[in-house]
């Protein structure tokens, strides 16, 4: 009965987040729901003691990150470099190569800091032209923004500064640039992979004879190609972003310890902060703030003009996915202290190998709530103990565990009621019937990925 208590649970988050419900508001009621069904004595005291704390402990940590990344966003937006890099993708791959170009572009958006939401809304009016002047079906394009911008760049590549790869450093005190090796060949994999799989798609399109197609629905304007930014000048805040982010990772450690402690004013007790949890957090922090103030040196008076406006909708952004992936964090916490997540937790226990256990129990937790860094968060919180102490007893460095863990996050998480995959397709103005295919085969490329990578390092000790 416990068991089928935490199922319901799960699959009534599962189903409201399908159907466009708020996951914040939704998340307390099936975490209190089945704890109400377990044991009604406890409604009150877990979802203040346990819920609402775990929440408000994510957001301590991560929301920081959420807010940097969003305003360096719109300010690449607003200060014209986001056109500028996809123009010059465009003239240097060339229009014909509609595809390649696309993923191109939002691997470099996402692997320089930018949101991938941001991403999905900035990239979308230059794929729609380029599709349309390709002939290429318009169904494709949120397949090819999904592969630029929903995967190897979000958590296989080392150093992105992306949610899903911060998250893990704070569980196995590693930096984002763990297992760099893996991470690499893992990238490549699915990049290759993705492609291959698009470029076949758009063949089989061709010889049916099928075009762009007629789609009346949010079909954007003809990009602008009025004067943009230089190219490398619209980069710079990008590259650095990723030099500072390493440099940072280093310099961190060396200069606090492994904590440093402070008394604060009128108070007589002192407050310890563990540095090698922090770490790569503070990193990503500190370039994404310095990414934000090279866009206003390059291109202060075209940002200055509409910052104001625009660092709204980026704040409203920020406090929309923190919330929504804290809501989860605290839903997962509160699942996992129940009788019913016991036996949940045994039976992936029993998955031969600690990288494939925590693999499938990741990426299974991912795509029950739909969310990468949600279920990434569940099963860091709940099973990370078990995770490492397997690890270290299989001689597994937990870097390795830390790229696992990210990549997997990132590979079933894309089911339909996958809050990036719907905000995607209505962007795009397409259904699931006609575009979410794709999105799914993508999916399953990444998810293979992390195999690949899992049997390199047992075959080869690569990190």
């Amino acid at each position: 009965m416990s068991f089928l208590i935490v199922l319901a649970a799960l699959i009534f988050l599962m189903f409201v987040a399908y159907r466009g419900h708020s996951v914040i508001l939704f998340a307390p009621v099936a975490a209190m729901g089945a704890v109400l069904l377990t044991d009604p004595r406890l409604v009150a005291p877990m979802f203040t003691g346990l819920f609402m704390d775990k929440m408000v402990g994510f957001l301590k940590l991560y929301f920081p990150v959420f807010l940097l990344g969003a305003v360096f966003g719109k300010v690449i937006e607003l200060s014209g470099f986001s056109k500028s890099i996809v123009s010059s993708v465009i003239k240097l791959v060339g229009p014909e190569r509609a595809i390649p170009s696309i993923v191109i572009v939002c691997g470099l958006l996402t692997y320089g800091g930018v949101s991938l939401f941001v991403v999905v809304f900035a990239v979308y009016p230059f794929a729609a032209e380029l599709f349309k002047r390709g002939g290429i079906p318009k169904r494709l394009i949120p397949g090819a923004i999904a592969l630029g911008a929903f995967s190897f760049t979000m958590d296989a590549l080392p150093g992105t500064p992306q949610i899903q790869n911060i998250i893990p450093t704070a569980f196995f005190k590693t930096t984002t640039y763990a297992a760099p090796w893996l991470g690499t060949i893992g990238a490549v994999f699915i990049l290759v992979t993705g492609l291959a799989y698009l470029d076949w798609r758009r063949r089989r399109a061709s010889i049916a004879g099928e075009g762009y197609g007629s789609h009346p629905l949010n079909e954007p304007e003809a990009f602008d190609h009025g004067k943009l930014p230089h190219p490398f000048v619209a980069i710079l805040p990008l590259i650095l972003v990723g030099i500072l982010n390493k440099l940072f990772t280093l310099a961190i450690p060396e200069f606090y310890g492994q904590s440093i402690s402070f008394v604060p004013s009128g108070q007589t007790g002192s407050v310890v902060q563990d540095v090698s949890k922090v770490a790569a957090i503070w990193a990503v922090e500190g370039a994404l703030l310095a990414g934000i103030l090279s866009v206003f040196i390059l291109a202060g008076k075209s940002v200055a003009r509409r910052f104001a406006e625009g660092s709204k909708s980026a704040v409203s952004g920020a406090l929309l996915a923190s919330m929504n992936t804290a809501s989860e964090y605290g839903f997962g916490a509160v699942i996992a202290a129940l009788p019913g997540f016991l036996a949940i937790a045994n039976a992936l226990k029993s998955i031969p190998g600690p990288l494939v256990n925590e693999a499938f129990t990741t990426t299974t937790l991912a795509g029950i709530t739909g969310s990468a860094s949600g279920g990434l968060s569940i099963a860091l919180a709940a099973l990370s103990d078990t995770f490492i102490e397997n690890a270290q007893l299989a001689g597994i460095p937990l870097e390795v565990c830390h790229r696992v863990a990210s990549m997997a996050s990132g590979g079933m998480d894309t089911l339909p009621h996958n809050g990036a995959v719907i905000t995607l397709l209505a962007v795009t103005g397409l259904t699931h019937r006609q575009a979410y295919g794709d999105i799914f085969a993508i999916t399953l490329i990444k998810t293979l990925a992390v195999a690949v990578i899992i049997v390199i390092f047992h075959l080869t000790g690569l990190v």
